[in-house]
């Protein structure tokens, strides 16, 4: 047991290693590249060989697909050669990064490889979301990591503090998202059967796509301004609102962080426009990708300006200011696709070339760790 903890302390310290000792050459990029590589073709692996229990429908389906495959063997080679060439250049101590990186891709290989058999054939009625985690995870992440190196608002490493808690945040709502989409879409479905709305549904799902895109994202943004105020208007509902804000660092996996409560109601209010005045369904998962990639960039670490583009549309810079810790950033840019809604309702805030000096809430007084968090909202509270 000390051995393992000894060995995950010494992992956590190569990951977060100083500057100094990941700067090009040193083997640390390859090291880091081995791991998270390895790790995930492993996850991917274990899901592969057991679909019923770790695989989302719509990637099991893909799973025998010869470009998926083939993207898995490229996957396991990465990480094999990145993981190689870090323990080739890192020093005698520092190892573990490549080591690690090199020990899960070859169980990963050994327990399947590119050709998972199953072991248990058939779906069944509940699963965890693993391979969708892998894939948000991998796709996010190498989609704003370098841009978040290359463009940085603030100076802060890739694994900055508490990003272990933002990642797990990730892993939940990931692995319990059958669960998380049934609940979200209970009561646009309730409602969608209850109200006699055919005819508008008719007219609705025969206008062009990009209207229906454009409809959409303005009626969600309508719902979630409203919902998203109310989080900052009463307690109760702040609470649960504080743990998204009690994010100290701002990044790609930052807006993650948020309670499952919230989870429920912002989502299950924000897809009732869309369900219940009949949507067609190409628009729909047009616009649920597009707000998956919005939410991430809105939160990343990237200091693009869009002097005329933030006049009409959230960016980086305008949810920043939400999450400021100054006094003037309190209850402020609740939108989070127009700003027009913020600028009807007083509540918009982008001084000129200005960001945020830091992150939080004043006094930070919510807890670190997932599970603390997890309790926080119905802790009673101070008086």
């Amino acid at each position: 047991m000390n051995k393992i903890l000894k060995t995950r302390l010494q992992l956590r310290h190569e990951l977060e290693a100083p500057p100094m000792l990941r700067k090009f050459g040193s083997g640390w990029i390859s090291g880091v590249i081995g791991f998270i590589f390895g790790v995930a073709a492993l996850l991917m692996v274990v899901a592969m060989r057991v679909p019923g229990a770790f695989s989302v429908p719509q990637i099991q389906s893909l799973h025998q697909n010869h470009w998926f495959r083939l993207t898995l063997f490229l996957v396991l080679l990465c990480a094999f050669l990145a993981s190689l060439l870090s323990l080739i250049l890192r020093r005698h101590l520092k190892k573990i990064l490549g080591l690690t990186g090199l020990i899960v891709t070859m169980l990963a290989t050994l327990i399947g490889g590119t050709n998972p058999a199953p072991v248990v054939t058939g779906s069944t009625s509940f699963y965890f979301g693993l391979d969708f985690f892998v894939l948000n995870v991998l796709f996010t992440g190498f989609l704003f990591v370098p841009l978040e190196q290359l463009f940085p608002q603030n100076d802060q490493t890739i694994f900055r503090a508490e990003y272990r808690e933002d990642l797990f945040y990730y892993l939940v709502s990931s692995m319990l998202v059958q669960i998380l989409t049934f609940l979200t879409f209970l009561p646009a479905n309730m409602l969608k059967a209850t109200l006699p709305l055919a005819d508008v549904r008719a007219w609705v799902g025969d206008l062009p796509f990009l209207v229906q895109f454009l409809a959409i994202m303005f009626l969600t943004d309508l719902v979630q301004y409203v919902v998203h105020r109310c989080f900052h208007r009463y307690p109760s509902l702040w609470r649960f609102h504080a743990v998204h804000h009690s994010a100290r660092s701002m990044d790609w996996i930052a807006g993650a962080r948020m309670h499952f409560v919230e989870i429920l109601i912002l989502r299950s209010t924000t897809v009732i426009p869309m369900f219940v005045l009949g949507f067609h369904e190409s628009a729909i998962h047009a616009y649920v990708f597009a707000v998956y990639l919005s939410s991430t960039f809105i939160h990343s670490n990237v200091n693009w300006r869009f002097p005329w583009v933030e006049q009409i549309f959230v960016t980086p810079r305008f949810h920043h200011w939400h999450h400021g810790i100054e006094k003037e950033a309190i209850d402020v840019n609740f939108a989070v696709h127009f700003t027009i809604f913020d600028k009807l309702f007083g509540t918009h805030f982008l001084p000129e070339n200005r960001w945020p000096a830091g992150y939080g809430i004043e006094g930070h007084p919510v807890p670190k760790g997932y599970l603390k968090q997890l309790k926080y909202p119905f802790r009673p509270a101070a008086t």
